[in-house]
């Protein structure tokens, strides 16, 4: 028996390990086709594309808070705030409840671009998951889903300080 009271499944072991590398995979090859179909033509790099994605979908978000939804270090982050804020695509806002808090949001020039960019997302979208069925689109974004949870939960397990 494993120390978790579970009897060990060497295959199942296997198997997880084997989809966990294939995940990693995923994660590394969507930054082409991102780069090439979206962020090239417009002239940003990726970590500016995914802070103005994630600007766009999870609203007011500070810096630390990208960084841990990101997985990148703070100095990228900073990185891209600052062009996208020399862009006046982002604003700073403030945290009424914590004033060292400096969330940032999208302006209305940074909706704007938004919007332009959403056809080239749908674009690299439609090449990459075009070839599955809806049913498979579904089931795929439901497993997804689960997955990102499982992650979210282990993030916030070992880092006590991460709120999303």
């Amino acid at each position: 028996m494993a120390s978790s009271g579970k009897i060990a499944d060497p295959q199942g072991d296997a198997e997880r390990l084997a989809l966990l590398i294939r995940l990693l995979k995923l994660g590394s090859f969507i930054n082409g086709p991102m780069k090439d179909g979206v962020c090239d033509p417009a002239g940003l790099n990726l970590i500016e594309i995914k802070v103005l994605m994630a600007l766009a979908g999870e609203g007011e978000l500070a810096g630390h808070d990208l960084v841990e939804i990101m997985g990148v270090p703070a100095m990228n982050i900073s990185r891209a705030l600052a062009s996208l804020r020399k862009r006046d695509w982002i604003e700073d806002t403030r945290d009424p409840e914590n004033r060292r808090r400096r969330p940032v949001r999208l302006s209305g020039a940074g909706k704007a671009v938004y919007e332009q960019l959403l056809p080239s997302v749908e674009g690299v979208a439609a090449a990459l998951l075009g070839g599955l069925s809806p049913r498979q689109q579904r089931e795929l974004a439901a497993i997804t889903d689960r997955v990102i949870e499982a992650m979210v939960g282990w993030i916030r397990s070992h880092h006590a300080d991460v709120k999303f």
